[in-house]
C-alpha cells in the first residue's frame, strides 16, 4: 500500500462510516460524540470505542460543527491513525530477528507531531527497534507525523500503551534498563549505554514526568555550551540515540 493511501481519510464522519471503521479494524485514536445522544447507533459506536480502548469525548454540537469537514457528522466524528500501531512484542521480535540487544525509544507525552515524526525518523536511522508512545496527552500517528518521518513509519514499529511507567516495569522484567534525558543528570559521555536499553524522552515543555523518571535507572544530561538551557525534544533524542549507537559500535 502506498504512503499516499495510508495517510488519507483520517477524519471519519457519520454513524455508518464510524461503525464500519471500528469493525474493519481501522486504528481509531479519538472519538467525539454528541453529548446526551443515546440512540441505538450512537450506543453501538460508544460500545465499539470502549472495546477498542479509544479515547472517547462527549462534546457539544457546536464543538462537533467546528471539527467537521463535511458538516454532515450525524453527531459523531472519529480521528483515525495514519498508520497501524504495533504491539510492544513486535519490537522485541524485530530485535531478535536482527540478532541485536533491544533498543527502544519511549516518549513521555510528546505533543508536537513534527517532533514525533522526526524522532521516528531518527529511531530508524539509529537502529532502534521501535518507539513506544502513551495513549493519553500525546500526539498519535497523524498524517503530519507520517510525512515528517520521511517513510520511517514503514519500517519502525510504533506501539501505543495506556501507562508508560507500568510498561517500563514490564520491560525491566525482559532485561531492559532505562535512561532518560534531563538537564540535572550525569553527562551522557560518562554513562554505559550498552546492552538492552530504553531511551526515554520527555515532553517538549515539562520534560520527563516524575513517575516515569522514577522508573529510569540513569538520568543523562547533554553537555550544553550555549546561552539557553534546553534542546528541542527531537534533537535531544537524536543526540542521545547516536551516543548509544557510538557505544554499540565499540
Amino acid at each position: 500500500m502506498s504512503e499516499e493511501i495510508k495517510v488519507q481519510n483520517l477524519v471519519i464522519e457519520g454513524r455508518n462510516a464510524v461503525i464500519e471503521a471500528f469493525r474493519s479494524g481501522k486504528p481509531v485514536d479519538k472519538l467525539f460524540v454528541l453529548d446526551g445522544c443515546q440512540d441505538g447507533p450512537i450506543r453501538t459506536i460508544v460500545r465499539e470505542a470502549k472495546k477498542h480502548d479509544t479515547i472517547l469525548k462527549f462534546v457539544t454540537k457546536e464543538r462537533l460543527d467546528q471539527l467537521s469537514e463535511t458538516k454532515k457528522h450525524q453527531g459523531v466524528i472519529a480521528y483515525a491513525a495514519a498508520y497501524e500501531y504495533s504491539e510492544v512484542e513486535d519490537i522485541f521480535v524485530l530485535a531478535e530477528k536482527k540478532g541485536e540487544d533491544p533498543f527502544i525509544i519511549l516518549l513521555d507525552n510528546i505533543e508536537d507531531p513534527h517532533n514525533l515524526g522526526a524522532i521516528i525518523r531518527t529511531a530508524n536511522l539509529a537502529g532502534a527497534h521501535g518507539v513506544i508512545i502513551p495513549k493519553h496527552r500525546a500526539v498519535g500517528l497523524t498524517a503530519t507525523v507520517a510525512k515528517t518521518s520521511a517513510g520511517a513509519l514503514n519500517y519502525t514499529p510504533v506501539a501505543k500503551v495506556t501507562n508508560l511507567a507500568k510498561t517500563m516495569e514490564e520491560l525491566k522484567e525482559k532485561g531492559l534498563w532505562f535512561v532518560c534525558a534531563d538537564m540535572g543528570g550525569e553527562s551522557m559521555y560518562r554513562l554505559n549505554l550498552t546492552g538492552p536499553i530504553g531511551l526515554v524522552i520527555g515532553n517538549e515543555g515539562e520534560g520527563v514526568s516524575r513517575l516515569v523518571k522514577e522508573k529510569c535507572d540513569f538520568i543523562a544530561s547533554i553537555p550544553m555550551k550555549g546561552d539557553i538551557d534546553s534542546l528541542n525534544a527531537s534533537v535531544a533524542a537524536g543526540v542521545l540515540a547516536y551516543e548509544i549507537v557510538r557505544q554499540r559500535l565499540k
